[in-house]
């Protein structure tokens, strides 16, 4: 039995979405879909399991209310102790209500900085990486469904061909 991949490419989102459930209620195992844009409701349907990534972001929004909060104890109790505006120098929390602002935006610079990275290292997207999408088109206006004859040891390639066939795909590689 050959190991090779299968791919089904659609030119319709809804197209997709439909043949994914049929040919999973078919007892077929979907190792991928490529598609230029998010397909809401396809994650269920081929068996991914919900993502954890949300809780990185909360790790890295907690790390960076951290820093802010110990660099302006640092900078303006510690250091540098100026009186600006009235404001005591001798207190931080006396001080912590003018630093909300800087407080929330470096919360979200470096949540949003730690997501970017995770994103890239998580999709191995990197610059230099080889690229995994095996369709260009599928970046710009078509959608590809991988099977693979290991993850679906029941059905041979010819199957699985005609399984891509009768469900609306426009050409199978």
């Amino acid at each position: 039995m050959s190991t090779k991949s299968l791919y089904g490419i659609f030119d319709d989102d809804h197209k997709l979405l439909h043949a994914a459930k049929a040919i999973v209620a078919e007892g077929v195992h979907v190792r991928d879909v490529f598609s230029p844009f998010p397909v809401h409701g396809i994650d269920p349907v081929i068996g991914l399991k919900r993502t954890r990534i949300a809780i990185t972001a909360f790790i890295y929004g907690c790390i960076g209310l951290s820093l802010a909060l110990i660099g302006i104890r640092y900078f303006m109790i510690v250091d540098w102790p100026m009186n600006i505006g009235g404001k005591p120098s001798y207190g931080f929390l006396y001080n912590l209500p003018a630093f909300v602002p800087v407080l929330f935006e470096f919360t979200v610079f470096c949540a949003c900085h730690g997501m970017a990275l995770t994103y890239f290292l998580r999709n191995k997207t990197l610059p230099g990486m080889k690229a995994r999408n095996p369709f260009p088109e599928t970046t710009d206006h078509h959608f590809a469904m991988e099977l693979n004859s290991e993850d679906n040891p029941n059905h041979s390639n010819e199957e699985l061909s005609a399984l891509l066939k009768r469900n609306g795909v426009i050409e199978v590689k």
